[in-house]
């Protein structure tokens, strides 16, 4: 019946019996599956990318850093945020927490983000673990928009 038609008939499976086979192009059919099994292959989602910022790093390159931060947040990453102290850096430690609290909020206003746990403080570097927060974003979102509900029936009921 498949050689009337001009079509290849494929085994899918084995594995039961009978065996299940499909009517189609061989050659269509190992594409397809060269296809899947690189789909799959690319499919890596979850790394750690890293992103270190200077004691006295400025305003402008922490906004860069922190666009390149959203950007492994959207694609499934996770990120290590590292400050590095060096010499005298290391007494001026709440500058260097504040650094970091500066970075997150200026990530927070460009993506939700959730963090692991807050900021490790080792002996030269203060690290910070950082995942996108899709789940909060929507929490937040009803969160706001029954805050907005709240506030306009209060202005209702006063007028």
């Amino acid at each position: 019946m498949s050689s009337e038609h001009g079509l290849d008939l494929i085994q899918v499976t084995d594995k039961v019996s009978p065996p299940i086979c499909k009517m189609g192009n061989y050659g269509k059919y190992l594409y397809q599956l060269k296809k899947k099994e690189k789909k799959q292959s690319r499919q890596r989602g979850g790394e750690v990318k890293g992103v270190r910022i200077k004691f006295n790093t400025s305003l402008h390159d922490i906004e860069t850093k922190a666009t390149q931060v959203c950007k492994f947040l959207k694609q499934g990453n996770k990120v290590k945020i590292e400050l590095r102290l060096r010499g005298r850096e290391r007494a001026l430690r709440q500058y260097a927490s504040e650094q970091i609290k500066k970075f997150v909020e200026i990530l927070g206003a460009q993506i939700p983000i959730e963090t692991e746990e807050p900021p490790r403080k080792l002996p030269n570097i203060l690290m910070l673990i950082i995942k996108g927060g899709q789940k909060n974003a929507a929490k937040n979102a009803e969160k706001k928009k029954s805050e907005d509900e709240k506030v306009v029936s209060q202005k209702v009921q006063t007028d």
